[in-house]
């Protein structure tokens, strides 16, 4: 009994051996080995023998960390109190370091981080701390880095959350910003009034140039017109008046045909004469002047008259005729 008992006890211990023997490293970690208190090797992931109670496993998370670091009040170079507010991200690069040269990291850094903050902010105006988070940024990772680089850490970035200037700071800048965003508004009121203006007497002007060429196409149409029309007239009048002589000649012709082939006697032409005498003294004229030389027309055909009735056989003689007057010229 006492046997079973014993051997119960020692495979309770190798278990127990066994146990604290074997360990195993994940793959984001490293192995520091301490034998008897003492550094002896730093092992890659796997599964590590160790020998308990003369060899001991410290296992260091070699994935990128975040630091939150806690709020604090800053004063920049205009004097102004501004709290600040950031975040660290390092990334372990040797274990060993990490272990032996700093007992607490995460404090050490946070305070590290939480100095060099008041430096960095301390030689920047309010206006640009507010604005120029990534120099501010880029000048805190490159202190921290400097610093932290023998405890075996990299710091990868560090991001500004927030800076919050106190309260009446904070309304000074919303009427600023208030004012600023009016003016804004006022110039492109004032800019769009200006292109509303200039597209305005744009639109005037061509309506103007269009207007005019209006008018002046239809000044030359209208006048296009009166002069094709006043050409057309006259082509009438020329028609007309071509027609109208060639038909007073065409009767005149006729007339001077008709007479020749009638053969007409000199008392036919002295009646006709004195028909055409009377026609002419019935008109709208109320004075009638004959020329001298148709006077003597006049008593040329008398005499002729006169000679054909002397030469007429049953006259005996022609001495009773009574001869033709001669109408004279009527005075003024």
């Amino acid at each position: 009994m006492v046997g079973l008992i014993v051997l119960g006890v020692i495979a309770f211990v190798l278990f127990i051996f066994v146990a604290k023997a074997i360990k195993i490293v994940r793959p984001y970690q490293r192995g520091i080995i301490e034998q008897l208190g003492r550094y002896k090797t730093t092992t890659d992931p796997g599964l590590k023998v160790i020998i308990p109670i003369i060899q001991k496993l410290i296992r260091v998370d070699m994935r990128e960390q975040v630091v939150d670091v806690p709020p604090q009040e800053v004063i920049t170079k205009d004097n102004v109190t501004v709290t600040v507010d950031a975040v660290i991200y390092y990334e372990p690069t040797d274990a060993q370091r990490l272990v032996y040269n700093v007992a607490n990291f995460i404090l050490a850094v946070t305070k590290l981080a939480q100095t060099n903050l008041r430096n960095v902010i301390g030689e920047m105006s309010l206006d640009e701390a507010l604005t120029s988070r990534d120099n501010v940024n880029a000048a805190l990772r490159q202190v921290l880095d400097d610093a932290t680089d023998k405890w075996g850490v990299r710091v990868v970035r560090v991001e500004i959350q927030r800076i919050d200037p106190p309260t009446d700071v904070m309304d000074a800048m919303h009427e600023q910003m208030k004012a600023e965003r009016t003016r804004r508004a006022v110039v492109l009121e004032a800019e769009g009034a200006r292109e509303a203006a200039v597209a305005r007497a744009e639109g005037d002007k061509q309506a103007r140039i269009l207007h005019a060429e209006g008018v002046k196409q239809e000044a030359i149409l209208e006048a296009q017109g009166e002069a094709e029309a006043i050409r057309q007239v006259a082509d009438a009048d020329r028609f007309r008046e071509e027609t109208v002589a060639q038909g007073e000649a065409a009767a005149v012709r006729s007339v001077f045909g008709a007479i020749h082939d009638g053969d007409p006697t000199p008392d036919l032409l002295a009646i006709k004469y004195l028909e055409a005498l009377g026609t002419i003294a019935d008109g709208q004229a109320t004075k009638i002047f004959l020329p001298t030389e148709m006077s003597a027309t006049m008593g040329s055909l008398g005499a002729i008259a006169e000679l054909f009735r002397g030469d007429d056989p049953d006259d005996g003689g022609g001495d009773e005729s009574t001869p033709i007057p001669t109408p004279a010229a009527p005075a003024d």
